[in-house]
């Protein structure tokens, strides 16, 4: 059901032309607390939001069925290899599949930051995901700073800009 609701939207997405890339972040007002998770990597290592506080973290919601995700993935982890460096953390947080999905995946898209899973899309629920990209940007006192529904080249100088730019904030 779940995954029938995401490829419904992510259909409407790629139909209204929501796929172009670089519309930006949108800025979340309210700041709400970032939900907090426990999670498991393809590896069987736990991740812990609270593992990362104190950090800018991109939160990435996906998964490998979907192609917007598909396309954003390299630009990600291009945006990773820049990010890493300045502490900003980045995680993936595949929505309903399991680690078989991400190995076969990741021959094709490898990349360097935590692909975590959501097997029964509880996180995704908490965290009010409504369609596949979505993406959050977290400051370092767990808040949902930005939000960003549909792809993204997440290396592109202004979003780069924006997420270097919560390190400076007090």
């Amino acid at each position: 059901m779940f995954k029938t609701v995401f490829t419904v939207l992510i259909v409407l997405l790629f139909a209204g032309g929501a796929l172009a890339t670089g519309r930006g972040l949108t800025p979340l007002p309210d700041k709400p607390s970032a939900p907090a998770f426990e999670l498991k990597d393809a590896d069987g290592n736990v991740h812990q939001l609270s593992d990362y506080k104190g950090s800018v973290i991109i939160v990435n919601f996906w998964a490998t069925w979907c192609p917007p995700c598909r396309a954003e993935m390299p630009s990600m982890q291009r945006a990773w290899e820049q990010l890493r460096e300045e502490g900003i953390k980045m995680l993936a947080i595949d929505v309903g599949e399991d680690e078989d999905a991400i190995f076969e995946f990741t021959a094709s898209y490898p990349v360097e930051f935590p692909l975590l899973l959501d097997t029964d899309s509880s996180v995704s629920e908490a965290w009010d995901v409504k369609g596949l990209p979505t993406t959050f940007v977290v400051d370092q006192w767990g808040r949902k700073v930005y939000r960003a529904v549909g792809g993204r080249e997440w290396d592109a100088p202004d979003l780069m800009e924006k997420v270097r730019a919560l390190k400076q904030v007090p």
